[in-house]
């Protein structure tokens, strides 16, 4: 058996390609040979930092597919999931996802790779995979435990059980007690019409069945009872090879994940090392999550009256929102960087001491590695079941309260919740508790990934089945 090929397939979403350009890393760093497919205007993500890799000896190689946007009554820049498209043009987006088939397919052709990684919003890779006899893993970028109360709540159908949408439900059958609301679960989740959205869901569980296997951006130590759960009642066979974003050692990775930084890493860092330890609250929700006007304000008022220093990451479409004099009262004690932030880098300093984040996957196992603890503001997608794991079985965060699934413009959270949060995990009594729990995983997400740790372990066992798998096909 020569060298191993993967080819690696995301979805066209910040949040879907970052963990993808490191998993390939990883791969390369294993001796394996791994080739990134995507699209002309997405390159841009992977190409400098499979440059930088280059010099390291690691074999990462990018091939092109064109996104057939225009022909399917799609602006040619939206594919990239940071610019969802609209519920109406949804279907569109997935219909020109999937007309990448035949591009795919000849590239399977030609460079006959071992195995095919993709996103699980691609799931008719599926079926080209089986076409060359190769495996198919599929990528969720989510956590296990999500995944476990996403599948008891669609067989359970506990919010059946509720008659208003603030009354909390029990997700049966996991290891925890776990409570949500109804206004906590998307519509499609709820809704027994059929949905562009729940056609794809149910596409994505079909494709899932079919592939080969599961990988999962996390470690074992963080999720035992849920890797355990989702292995034995579920029955997929899976791969835990996390957290992805420590293979990210320099600097220069830390600080160019996705997109170029909107602020000199010097000058962050310098910020940074002005403040004492765990003394800045680190704010930032994700490249989709989007809020109203009167939302910001209400978090400019909540940050200011928690009397913390901050760092907050702002998107750059909405400048109407900064309350009047907000900045000019806040200098010194406030760092606003409009656009993309150096998350690693930020989250990996001593001097933060907590993460107001979205509870996106990628962000939380961010906060997770870097032993940061949490101020949990889910707002839609699997975030609100990611939030329990932090808050609830974790227990190194606390919620905002937040409680409206809302894909575009959440609102609804007021600025006292927002300072009693923040306060409560930096300096209120329980603070040192977060704090150490927050430490102790941190420390857990680093042995997983040495030689010996549960994800080098996960990962040699991927590897091993790939070979096997392919010497007998």
């Amino acid at each position: 058996m020569g060298q191993l090929h993967f080819f690696l397939f995301p979805m066209m979403g910040q949040g879907h390609m970052i963990p993808i350009l490191d998993m390939a890393k990883l791969f390369a760093s294993r001796g394996v040979k791994a080739t990134i497919i995507t699209t002309p205007l997405n390159e841009y993500v992977f190409s400098k930092a499979i440059q930088r890799n280059k010099h390291l000896g690691s074999e990462v190689d990018i091939r092109l597919i064109k996104f057939p946007a225009l022909e399917n009554g799609l602006p040619e820049d939206c594919e990239r999931l940071d610019r969802v498209p609209s519920d109406d043009k949804l279907p569109n987006f997935f219909k020109a996802a999937a007309m990448m088939k035949e591009p795919l397919e000849q590239l399977i052709e030609e460079c006959r790779p071992n195995c095919l990684i993709t996103d699980m919003f691609l799931p008719w890779t599926t079926d080209s995979a089986a076409k060359f006899n190769i495996p198919r893993i599929v990528f969720h970028g989510t956590s296990y435990f999500a995944l476990c109360v996403g599948d008891s709540i669609r067989r359970n159908k506990p919010f059946k059980n509720v008659s208003s949408g603030s009354e909390t439900f029990l997700v049966a059958d996991l290891p925890h007690e776990i409570k949500l609301t109804r206004t906590q679960l998307s519509p499609f989740e709820q809704s027994d019409e059929e949905s562009i959205m729940s056609q794809m869901v149910k596409a994505v569980r079909d494709s899932d069945s079919k592939s080969y296997g599961v990988i999962f951006n996390s470690f074992y130590g963080l999720e035992p009872d849920y890797v355990e759960h989702y292995t034995k009642v579920l029955g997929r066979k899976n791969w835990v090879i996390g957290p992805l974003s420590l293979c990210n050692r320099d600097i220069e990775d830390k600080a160019e994940r996705g997109k170029k930084s909107s602020i000199d890493k010097h000058e962050c860092l310098k910020w940074l090392d002005s403040k004492k330890s765990h003394s800045i609250v680190y704010v930032c929700f994700g490249s989709v999550a989007k809020f109203t006007t009167s939302q910001m304000q209400e978090l400019a008022m909540g940050l200011e009256a928690s009397g913390q220093d901050f760092i907050w990451a702002v998107r750059t479409d909405n400048e109407e929102w900064m309350p009047e004099g907000f900045e000019e009262r806040t200098k010194g004690k406030g760092l606003i960087i409009r656009g993309w932030a150096p998350q690693v880098l930020i989250l990996d300093h001593e001097s933060v001491g907590a993460f107001v984040t979205h509870c996106g996957w990628n962000s939380t196992l961010e906060g997770v590695s870097a032993g940061v603890p949490m101020v949990t503001w889910p707002v839609f997608a699997e975030q609100f079941f990611n939030e329990k794991l932090v808050t609830e079985v974790m227990k190194t965060g606390a919620g905002v309260g937040s409680v409206q699934w809302k894909r575009i413009d959440s609102d609804g959270v007021k600025s006292e919740a927002i300072a009693k949060a923040i306060k409560r995990v930096m300096v209120s009594e329980e603070a040192e508790g977060f704090r150490s729990r927050a430490k102790a995983y941190k420390e857990m997400a680093r042995q997983a990934i040495e030689e010996g740790g549960s994800s080098y372990i996960g990962l040699t066992t991927l590897l091993q089945d790939i070979s096997s798998y392919s010497s007998t096909n």
